[in-house]
């Protein structure tokens, strides 16, 4: 896809907030410091939109974005290590399921993870809530430059290790440095995205 435009919506904490745009949409989910924002930035080459913290925990409602006005992307509230009262947690725990079971344009989320580290308990128990459901996921292992190319093969075995990926499921390396993995990620999500070409019948 090529991103002729992209705006900042609307942020949402409950079902009634939702655009109710007739859009198809991906969301993305991970870990409060695995860089999902960076992630969305550098898909859209826009710096800015979702904004970005050195503290963790940033996102606190649903952050909605207009692409190309046929589109959304989703920004979720991370999970994992930000520093916020549990009751706060629990709230986005809500949140985001509401959101994953409610939504009718969810077409995919796509589930981002550390290529450094092994997936936590917290980022399976996401995959295994998003297969229960029959949600599809797209798994994108992020700072991948921070990795020597000696040390990606035994990463990406862990991650499909513990997620317990099937051998043909893709999984996507990504940098938001360096902007490695952009174009294959896009052009998954365009499949997901855009509707198909009907050609016209004789």
């Amino acid at each position: 896809m090529k991103v002729l435009s992209a705006e900042f919506l609307l942020s949402a904490v409950s079902a009634e907030h939702y655009p109710r745009h007739p859009m198809p949409e991906v969301a993305f989910a991970g870990r409060s410091n695995v860089g999902k924002s960076s992630l969305i930035n550098t898909l859209l080459l826009h710096k800015g939109l979702a904004k970005t913290s050195s503290t963790p925990g940033k996102t606190q409602a649903i952050n909605f974005f207009v692409i190309n006005q046929r589109c959304m992307l989703v920004d979720l509230p991370g999970y994992g290590y930000a520093k916020v009262p549990q009751h706060v947690k629990a709230s986005w725990g809500k949140m985001i399921e509401t959101y994953l079971q409610q939504r009718a344009w969810l077409r995919a989320v796509v589930h981002i993870v550390d290529v450094r580290h092994e997936p936590t308990p917290l980022d399976q128990q996401l995959r295994d809530w998003l297969l229960h459901y029959g949600i599809e996921i797209v798994t994108v292992a992020t700072k991948a430059d921070k990795l020597k190319r000696s040390q990606r093969a035994k990463q990406v075995s862990t991650v499909r290790r513990v997620l317990e990926m099937a051998p043909e499921e893709p999984l996507y390396l990504f940098s938001s440095l360096n902007r490695e993995g952009r174009q294959p990620l896009w052009s998954r999500l365009d499949e997901l995205l855009l509707p198909p070409v009907r050609w016209a019948q004789d």
